[in-house]
């Protein structure tokens, strides 16, 4: 079979903690396997073609968590921004990061900024973390956005359409995942881009994230390959 390679695929990181649990670990080492499994399938995708990789790593409802699991996530998202660096450096990598990083530490948050200035002009895999990201709180955060242009005059109520939402939304200048991919076998999308979504593809897998390498990732292409793309009347070519 040709595959066809989308362009943006979107993963969420589903069944660390279960995957851990089975293997009678703690759940922060299911979390840790599951970052350098994010390490991997940057690599994989690039090899593939794949042109935009965007992962929903921590959503706003995850603070909900124990303390010390979130705790030892932010740790975990430290030692991995860190780290991101020398990798995005080294791999041509640029790197993004979507949802409120407002309410992320101090060190975090400054770690983010250096990270999408030093990689903002790589041209290899565009690859896009959500931290702290909410679907509707980023649809939400759009409309005060534009809320306030239009209360400064900047724009006229009748002006604002789908580009410019778009334009104020977390993921300007990104395209539409064509391919969203759920592990562990949930079947929801959990307020993960839920405006960008609408035309994508949905693969879900009874894999944990944990275990999802190369070739399930090929799976999940060629389940993409075989669909028949159509936005409005007209087929995708």
């Amino acid at each position: 079979m040709d595959l066809k390679i989308p362009n943006h695929v979107a993963i969420i990181l589903d069944g660390n903690g279960r995957w851990a649990k089975a293997k009678g670990m703690p759940r922060n080492y299911g979390h840790l396997q599951g970052a350098k499994a994010v390490e991997q399938i940057c690599e994989d995708a690039h090899n593939l073609g794949i042109k935009y990789l965007t992962v929903y790593a921590f959503s706003t409802e995850n603070w909900n968590r124990p303390k010390d699991e979130v705790d030892a996530l932010m740790k975990l998202l430290r030692n991995y921004l860190s780290n991101c660096l020398k990798r995005a450096t080294k791999n041509n990598m640029c790197v993004r990061v979507i949802g409120d990083k407002t309410r992320l530490d101090k060190d975090i948050y400054d770690t983010i900024e250096n990270l999408e200035e030093k990689t903002k002009n790589l041209t290899g895999l565009h690859f896009t973390i959500a931290l702290n990201y909410g679907g509707r709180d980023e649809i939400r955060r759009c409309v005060t956005k534009i809320a306030k242009k239009v209360e400064a005059g900047e724009i006229k109520p009748e002006e604002i359409d789908e580009e410019l939402i778009n334009q104020n939304l977390d993921t300007a200048a990104m395209p539409d995942p064509d391919l969203l991919i759920r592990t562990c076998n949930e079947l929801r999308t959990s307020n993960f881009l839920p405006w960008q979504l609408t035309y994508t593809e949905l693969y879900f897998t009874p894999v944990a994230w944990p275990d999802f390498d190369k070739n399930e990732l090929l799976k999940a292409i060629e389940a993409y390959t075989k669909r028949d793309r159509r936005f409005g009347l007209v087929k995708e070519e």
